[in-house]
C-alpha cells in the first residue's frame, strides 16, 4: 500500500507533499484502487476526522482531472453548512487541478450557479432537495450536464439511512440514473460515514437493487484515545421554583467550570433545555463580569445566529461553548473542540459516537462527559426513578459504544409511503405524464420502495386519483391533477421531511402545553406531561388537540425515555448491567470504571432495588394498585404490548421501556399476557388502526387510511418479536410451575 499514491494524478501527489503529510492514511490507500476502477460502489466507514473526505476526493478528482466537459462528481450532503465547508476545503485542490467546484443550494451564489448552467463541469455539491428541484424543473439540462458523471458521493450517510429523507435520496439517485440512461451501467456511489451499525448490510441501503457490487473500507488501525466520564446529580424532592439547589443549576455550575476558557459542545437534546442552560451560563458570565462565551444553537434560531456561532468556533480566536440540539452533530468543520458534554441520556449510540467524534480532532483525545440527573428518592417515588433508568441507559450506551463498538442498524422494514406519494408526484411532474406500470417499476420494483407491493401501490394511485393529486388520461397516462399541480409548483414541495406537528394538550378548558406527536399516542393511554399523570381521552387530528384527564396514580417518573426508538440491544444491555451489578468495561484483564462517586451511589441504589424486586427472574412487579411489566426490549415491542393491553381494557402507558398498568393486579396482567401468548395476535396494521393520530410524516395527510395503517404499523409495532417474548414468558411460567410441583412431590 506504500506506493498507492503513485496511482493518483501527479498534481495531486504534489499537493499531498505540500500538505506536509508523511503518507496517506490506511483508508485513503485502500480507497484508491476501487474508486479509480469505477466498477464498484464504495462504503468508507471511519471515525470523524479520519480523512474520509480525502479518501474519496483524491482518487475521484484524479479520475476527472482530464475531463473537459460535463459534471464529473456529484457530492450530496444533508446540510447546506457542510456543503459550504466542503467548498472551502476543496479550494486548494480544485485550483491546482483547474476543476471548478459549485455549491448548489438555496443560499448559494447565483453567479456560480449561472456559470455552471452555461458551462457544466467539475464538482457539484448539492442537497437532496436542490437535486429534486433540478430534476423537476430542469431535467433537460441535467441530462446534458451530467452525461459524463463518473461518481456520486454521499457524505454523512448515516444521517440519511433508514429515514424518509434517505429514501428520497435513493429514489433521486435511481431517477438520475434512469434519466441518464445509466441503469445498465450504473454510476458508482461512494458513501462516507463515521457511525454505521451492521456494516455488511449497509450496501443494500446504498443501492437496494444491487446492480453494482460494494467494497467496504473501514479504519482498522484507528488508535484514537477516548476519555469518558459519567457524572451523577440528584434533584432534591421538594424544590422551590428557581432554586439554586436543583440539579440543572448544579450541572450549569459544572459546565461553567469545565468549559470556560476553551471550545466545547454541550448537547442538551431539547430546544427548551438548550435555551435554559445557555441563559444560565450567560448569567454566570455577567455575574463574574467576564465576556460571554456560551451560546445556544438549534433549528429554531435564525440562520445568521447559527452561522456566526459556527464561524466563531471555526476561527478559534475566542473561547466558545455551543449549547446545542442535534444541529452540530454532523460533520461541519467547527475547528478543534476540547470536549463534548451530553446533558441527559442520548437518543442513540450512533448519535453519541457522532457527537464524541467532534472532540479530539487533530490528534488529541476525544473527551466525553455525560451529566445525568436523577430524582431524590422518597416513599412516593416511581419504580422507574428507583431503578435510575436514565443513568442505566446512559451506562449501557457507553458500554455498547466502547466495549462492543455496536451502533443501531437501520430499520429496513419500513414502507416510507409519505415519500413514495411525494415521488409519484415528483416523477409525474418531471416527465409530464407516465404510465402506472412505469411508475411502479421505477420506484418500487427496481427503485428503493421495494417493501411496497402491487396491491398497496394500486390502492395509493386510486386514492391519489380521487383526491385530484393525479388524473388518468384516455391514453392511460397519469398526469398531475389540480391539487398535484398546486403542491409541486410550491418551493416547499422539494423536501420530504418536516418537524413533528405540535399538538395542544388540553384538560377541560385549560391548555397544559404542546407535545410533538412523533411517538405513539393511543386513546386510553397514560402519559406523563408537566410532571403529572394524564389519561388520553380523545385526539382531534383536525384541531391538533389531545384531550386528557388527570389520572390518579403514584408519583410520575422523571425519565420517560421519550425520543427516538430505543433499540432492543440497548435495553438488553441495561438488564445485563443490573443483573451483574457491574457497568464497567473490560479492557484486557482490567475493568475500567467511568462513573464518578455520585453516579456510583445512584447505580448502587438501582442494583439494590433491582435485586429486592427480584427483577432478574420476574418480568412483572406489583406496587400498590399498579402492575409493572419489564420486557427489557426496544420501544417497538413495548408499544405493541401497551396497545394490546389497552385493546383488552387495561389502562396502560410506557415510560423508559417499562409498562405501567394502572388499577390492575399482577395476576390479572400476567393472565392476559399468557392468554395473548396462546392466541393469535393482531397484525401491526390492525394494531395501527386503533391509533387515532398516525399522520407523522410530511405527506401522510394525503394517504388513504388503510395505507397509513400499514406504514404506521411497521414503524410503531413488532408483532413477531412480541410473540417471541410472550411465548418465552409462557414457557418460563410453565417451567416454574413444573418445578414447584416437583418440589411439592418431594416434600
Amino acid at each position: 500500500m506504500i506506493d498507492e499514491h503513485e496511482k493518483l494524478d501527479h498534481r495531486i501527489q504534489r499537493w499531498i507533499f505540500k500538505q506536509g503529510w508523511t503518507g496517506l492514511r490506511e483508508i485513503q490507500c485502500l480507497a484508491i484502487e476501487p474508486i479509480l476502477s469505477e466498477k464498484t460502489d464504495v462504503l468508507i466507514s471511519a471515525s470523524t476526522a479520519a480523512g474520509k473526505t480525502e479518501a474519496f476526493f483524491l482518487p475521484a478528482l484524479s479520475a476527472i482531472a482530464s475531463q473537459e466537459t460535463g459534471v464529473g462528481i456529484l457530492y450530496v450532503s444533508p446540510l447546506k453548512a457542510l456543503i459550504n465547508d466542503q467548498d472551502r476545503r476543496l479550494e486548494s485542490l480544485s485550483d491546482l487541478l483547474e476543476i471548478p467546484v459549485t455549491p448548489w443550494h438555496g443560499d448559494s451564489s447565483q453567479g456560480r450557479k449561472k456559470k455552471l448552467k452555461a458551462s457544466p463541469s467539475g464538482v457539484v455539491l448539492i442537497t437532496p432537495e436542490s437535486l429534486e428541484s433540478l430534476l423537476i424543473r430542469d431535467s433537460g439540462w441535467i441530462k446534458a450536464a451530467f452525461s459524463n458523471l463518473k461518481y456520486i458521493v454521499i457524505d454523512e450517510f448515516h444521517a440519511f439511512i433508514g429515514s424518509e429523507r434517505g429514501h428520497h435520496l435513493l429514489s433521486l439517485l435511481h431517477r438520475l440514473e434512469h434519466l441518464l440512461g445509466r441503469l445498465e451501467t450504473p454510476i458508482p456511489r461512494v458513501a462516507l460515514s463515521a457511525t454505521l451499525g451492521e456494516l455488511e448490510k449497509v450496501p443494500l441501503s446504498l443501492r437496494p437493487n444491487r446492480s453494482l457490487p460494494c467494497k467496504i473500507i473501514k479504519d482498522t488501525h484507528s488508535t484514537s484515545t477516548l476519555k469518558v466520564q459519567v457524572k451523577g446529580y440528584v434533584n432534591p424532592a421538594n424544590l422551590e421554583a428557581e432554586s439554586s439547589n436543583d440539579a440543572e443549576y448544579t450541572i450549569c455550575q459544572d459546565l461553567f467550570k469545565f468549559c470556560r476558557g476553551g471550545n466545547h459542545l454541550v448537547f442538551a437534546n431539547s430546544r427548551s433545555r438548550t435555551e435554559s442552560i445557555a441563559a444560565t451560563l450567560s448569567d454566570f458570565c455577567e455575574e463574574k463580569i467576564v465576556p460571554n462565551e456560551f451560546f445556544p444553537h438549534h433549528g429554531s434560531l435564525s440562520k445568521d445566529l447559527r452561522e456566526s456561532l459556527e464561524k466563531r468556533l471555526q476561527q478559534e480566536h475566542y473561547p466558545t461553548t455551543a449549547i446545542c440540539t442535534m444541529t452540530l452533530e454532523l460533520g461541519i468543520d467547527i475547528g478543534k473542540v476540547n470536549s463534548v458534554i451530553q446533558v441527559t441520556a442520548p437518543h442513540s449510540i450512533s448519535s453519541l459516537r457522532q457527537r464524541m467524534g467532534r472532540s479530539g480532532r487533530r490528534g488529541g483525545a476525544s473527551i466525553l462527559r455525560m451529566l445525568i440527573a436523577e430524582a431524590e428518592l422518597t416513599k412516593d417515588s416511581s419504580v422507574i426513578d428507583k431503578l435510575r433508568l436514565e443513568l442505566i441507559q446512559s451506562l449501557a450506551m457507553i458500554r455498547l459504544l466502547i466495549g462492543s463498538k455496536w451502533y443501531e442498524p437501520a430499520d429496513t422494514s419500513l414502507y416510507h409511503f409519505s415519500t413514495l406519494l411525494h415521488q409519484i408526484l415528483a416523477v409525474t411532474a418531471q416527465w409530464g405524464g407516465i404510465r402506472a406500470e412505469q411508475l411502479f417499476s421505477l420506484l418500487c420494483k427496481d427503485g428503493p420502495f421495494q417493501n411496497v407491493n402491487v396491491e398497496n401501490f394500486k390502492a395509493l394511485l386510486i386514492h391519489m386519483g380521487k383526491t385530484e393529486l393525479i388524473t388518468q388520461l384516455g391514453s392511460g397516462e397519469l398526469v398531475l391533477g389540480l391539487l398535484g399541480e398546486k403542491l409541486t409548483s410550491h418551493y416547499s414541495f422539494y423536501a420530504v421531511f418536516k418537524t413533528p406537528e405540535e399538538f395542544r394538550i388540553v384538560c377541560g378548558t385549560k391548555t397544559l402545553g404542546t407535545l410533538p406527536v412523533d411517538s405513539l399516542v393511543l386513546e386510553g393511554q397514560h402519559i406523563v406531561f408537566g410532571g403529572k399523570r394524564w389519561k388520553v381521552n380523545d385526539i382531534d387530528s383536525e384541531k391538533k388537540v389531545i384531550y386528557v384527564e388527570h389520572a390518579k396514580g403514584g408519583k410520575p417518573p422523571k425519565f420517560g425515555g421519550a425520543g427516538l426508538n430505543i433499540h432492543d440491544v440497548v435495553r438488553q444491555e441495561m438488564f445485563q448491567i443490573l443483573k451483574d451489578g457491574d457497568y464497567r468495561i473490560s479492557v484486557g484483564d482490567q475493568k475500567v470504571d467511568f462513573a464518578d462517586s455520585s453516579a456510583r451511589e445512584l447505580f448502587g441504589e438501582s442494583v439494590r432495588y433491582f435485586e429486592d424486586a427480584k427483577l432478574s427472574r420476574e418480568p412483572l412487579l406489583q406496587a400498590g394498585n399498579t402492575t409493572y411489566v419489564f420486557p427489557w426490549l426496544g420501544d417497538k415491542v413495548v408499544n405493541t404490548i401497551v396497545a394490546l393491553l389497552i385493546q383488552h381494557g387495561f389502562e396502560a402507558g410506557a415510560y423508559a421501556g417499562v409498562i405501567e398498568v394502572e388499577k390492575a393486579s399482577l395476576e390479572s396482567v400476567h393472565a392476559i399476557l399468557l392468554k395473548l401468548a396462546s392466541t393469535g395476535l393482531p397484525t401491526e396494521t390492525e394494531l395501527a388502526q386503533q391509533v387515532l393520530e398516525k399522520r407523522i410524516e410530511k405527506f401522510d395527510e394525503f394517504l388513504p387510511d388503510n395505507i397509513l395503517s400499514v406504514g404506521y404499523g411497521a414503524k410503531a409495532f413488532d408483532i413477531q418479536s412480541t410473540e417471541n417474548y410472550l411465548l418465552k414468558m409462557k414457557l418460563s411460567t410453565e417451567y416454574n410451575s413444573i418445578t414447584q410441583d416437583k418440589d411439592l412431590l418431594k416434600r
